[in-house]
């Protein structure tokens, strides 16, 4: 815990934020949101901080690939080694408190490129027609959603699969980004949860970015999809499995905590569409339960299918989930195919006037 990154010198931060950047993203989700903008407050000039972990001494995690979110910033070099070894180590028994079970599974669903650019039509028109009101300054982001995660649990010699259970998650956010709280079991055990404002411990307020965005910054965003999509592929290049996989999953990362403008998202999903590989899975289940259409993409490399999950008839967005498709080989093989790495689900989204104030408190 006395690691000084500040004595780095700038290269050696980039050095340790890609290395960071190419091997969190696997890790659970509820991970790394917790810990990625404290590492971004740190290491301000890296260009794509990703989800960290925080386990029992027991625990070694499997890498898996979502991301938003914080890290310990006087803990930047040593989370790089960690992630590197596949494990990240903290006191406690079990993550935040959290308890784990089985691992989840489900069927896995048949995937198709039939009818994809029509979906995706539908669910633009969707997303262009819903009710977004502007965040105003003082205001906050508020978004409540349910998440659970698998993982690889390994105590002494022995690795067995397990997860967390599906639990509640609420965060808010101030429309520069500089502000915000986060209540999650699955990372704090305190039900009061914990800060994610900035300046961090150090002074260091880093500008928001692509994979790090504030409100602020996504409404200064271009709403031409082929615009968009050429920046984001510009600046995710080197970063993920595949430069495709990569642009899908930023993408998708927007579709979750965040709160894009209504024109904004709508090209989003106008920008997904002429990514190679998106399939669509006809039936899909978010984290509450909800049954839906997926827009998905295989990573060839891990074998995992990424998908977002939409209301069948509204075209609402409901959530994601990661689910592996592929068998793999050596600790990885004890993710069978079926098996849900990630699931969330997203159940309010909303503008309030407070810190920690929820729609129902708001006049």
């Amino acid at each position: 815990m006395n690691a000084n990154t500040s004595r780095q010198n700038p290269a050696e931060w980039d050095e340790s934020a890609e290395l960071l950047s190419r091997t969190a993203r696997d890790l659970p989700t509820g991970r790394h949101q917790f810990h990625k903008e404290r590492l971004m407050a740190q290491i301000h000039d890296t260009r794509q901080a990703e989800r960290t972990a925080k386990a029992a001494p027991t625990q070694a995690r499997r890498l898996r690939l979502p991301r938003p979110a914080i890290a310990l910033p006087a803990m930047a070099a040593v989370l790089a080694t960690a992630v590197v070894a596949g494990i990240v180590t903290s006191g406690g028994g079990e993550d935040g408190g959290l308890a784990t079970g089985p691992a989840l599974t489900t069927q896995i669903g048949t995937a198709t490129t039939a009818g994809v650019p029509q979906l995706l039509d539908q669910i633009s028109l969707a997303a262009a027609d819903t009710s977004h009101p502007a965040v105003k300054p003082g205001q906050y982001i508020y978004i409540e959603s349910k998440s659970a995660d698998t993982f690889v649990k390994t105590d002494g010699d022995k690795s067995t699969v397990a997860s967390h259970v599906v639990h509640r998650r609420q965060v808010w956010k101030s429309p520069d980004g500089t502000k915000g709280w986060l209540i999650d079991p699955a990372v704090n055990d305190s039900a009061e949860g914990e800060t994610l404002s900035l300046p961090d411990e150090q002074g260091n307020t880093p500008e928001a970015f692509l994979n790090n965005p504030s409100y602020d910054y996504l409404t200064k965003l271009t709403t031409d999809p082929d615009e968009l999509l050429a920046k984001i592929y510009k600046e995710t290049k080197g970063h993920g499995n595949s430069a495709d996989q990569e642009a899908f999953t930023t993408i998708g990362d927007l579709l979750g905590e965040s709160y894009p403008p209504a024109e904004l998202y709508a090209a989003l999903f106008k920008a997904a569409e002429k990514i190679p590989g998106v399939v669509v899975v006809q039936d899909a289940v978010d984290a509450a339960g909800r049954h839906g259409v997926a827009v998905a993409r295989l990573d060839e490399t891990s074998g995992e299918r990424e998908e977002w999950i939409f209301d069948r008839k509204t075209h609402v967005y409901l959530g994601t989930r990661s689910v592996q498709i592929r068998e793999n080989s050596g600790e990885d093989a004890l993710i069978k195919p079926g098996t849900v790495t990630y699931t969330s689900a997203i159940l309010n989204r909303a503008i309030v006037d407070g810190m920690k104030q929820t729609p129902s408190q708001a006049g």
